[in-house]
């Protein structure tokens, strides 16, 4: 079999490479510094947790929907086509942004934009394959993606700050994106993609998608993965909320928890890439998923007091996880599907993030407004989390499925 790679100049590849990257960067610059985000418009527009939060439930809602409703378009269509459509539609909608000055108008951006997510991250994702030779350089590629996944999150936050420093509204951030997705467009436009294959055994649609809803594969990777975001969501929602009050000896510790997080997770995930591409995965999964549930679980037994210094910490730890969770899960699949199976796991990442911080923010109200009970909550699934990846590295369920598709797709 033909690779895909080998009809296309290096530079050409690299482009691409570069132009994904740059892709994961510019969205994660807008959903991740919703913690920044919430902390303030609470306090606009005199809100509850649970309603604030809605500015981050309903964008991860509209990205699920997107994920899986519509993720059958870049197998039908092209990735580039759908990137393209995608990234179009979340500049128009960014844009839009400095027009109004209603929290129900802000959330209904918010969700206009993540359903954009959904369209051209599924097909970013793909892509993914259709650049990758085996399915341990598509790990490690992914997770060379989500490391700029990770500056993002670090520039978007940094950039919310200082816009609030200079007492400039936060919704300018958006116009930033905007402006972002505008260069990405003229990228993708001139750029040369490599053909994807495109399944003749049945209809490319949504039929199609849902279906892969009955498979052990899909439903085990994506399980994983809401249980994953549930838990990262904890940090970059709630714990500007959680450490506000902290008035210890590590105040400058608390003021910039969230940026530590960010780039302990970007890092992280470089790192991650090296380790993935030289060691087992599974065996990482444990090591890694075990650090988070222990940095969860003594912040609930020390308080704030010891989860100022153990939740950022714990992004280091997260860094590997995610990554590896959605390359193994897509890699489970032929190419000819990744747009879809990409689709299904993305459904039940935006879900893991939008149910997550939501039953986090309704326990937290329950109990005045506590956001240390809602961190109970997020312990909880990080244990589950531990508990499916040690099942994962005794039982090695994805082995020899990945080994047949290494030799037939890659």
């Amino acid at each position: 079999m033909i690779n895909n790679n080998t009809m296309l100049s290096n530079r050409n590849l690299m482009t691409i490479k570069w132009l994904t990257y740059l892709m994961f960067m510019m969205f994660a610059m807008t959903t991740d510094a919703v913690g920044e985000i919430i902390r303030v418009v609470m306090k606009q527009f005199d809100l509850s947790m649970t309603s604030a939060g809605l500015l981050h439930y309903g964008p991860m809602t509209a990205i699920a929907l997107g994920g899986i409703m519509l993720g059958f378009m870049a197998d039908r269509f092209g990735r580039k086509t759908t990137i393209i459509v995608g990234l179009s539609l979340f500049a128009l909608n960014s844009l839009l942004f400095i027009v109004g000055n209603s929290f129900g108008f802000f959330l209904m951006l918010l969700m206009i934009s993540g359903l954009a997510i959904g369209i051209f991250k599924t097909a970013a994702l793909a892509l993914i394959g259709d650049i990758s030779t085996s399915t341990k350089e598509h790990t490690s590629t992914m997770n060379m993606v989500e490391g700029f996944f990770g500056v993002g999150a670090i520039l978007g936050t940094f950039l919310v700050s200082y816009l609030l420093s200079a007492q400039v509204e936060w919704k300018y951030l958006y116009v930033v994106a905007a402006v972002l997705s505008l260069i990405l467009i003229g990228i993708s436009l001139l750029v040369k993609y490599p053909a994807s294959k495109v399944s003749q055994e049945e209809p490319v649609n949504l039929a199609r998608t849902l279906k892969m809803l009955k498979d052990p594969y899909a439903l085990g990777f994506s399980f994983a993965a809401f249980l994953y975001v549930a838990v990262e969501s904890a940090i970059y929602v709630w714990m500007p909320t959680l450490l506000e009050k902290y008035e210890g000896n590590l105040l400058l510790v608390a003021t910039y928890s969230l940026s530590i997080f960010f780039f302990l997770r970007a890092g992280g995930r470089f790192l991650g890439a090296f380790i993935l591409s030289r060691f087992n995965w599974s065996g990482a999964m444990v090591l890694f998923s075990a650090a988070i549930f222990l940095c969860f679980l003594f912040s609930i037994i020390g308080g704030v007091g010891v989860a100022v210094l153990l939740l950022p910490l714990s992004g280091l730890f997260m860094s590997v996880l995610y990554p590896t969770i959605n390359s193994k899960g897509i890699s489970c699949f032929p190419k000819s599907s990744h747009g879809a199976v990409a689709g299904v796991i993305l459904f039940f990442t935006a879900a893991g993030a939008a149910f997550g911080p939501l039953t986090m923010g309704a326990a937290s109200d329950a109990f005045g407004k506590d956001p240390l009970v809602g961190f109970i909550l997020a312990t909880v699934f990080a244990g589950v989390l531990l508990a499916g990846t040690v099942f994962n590295a005794l039982y090695s369920p994805t082995a020899a499925r990945l080994k047949k598709l290494d030799e037939s797709e890659y």
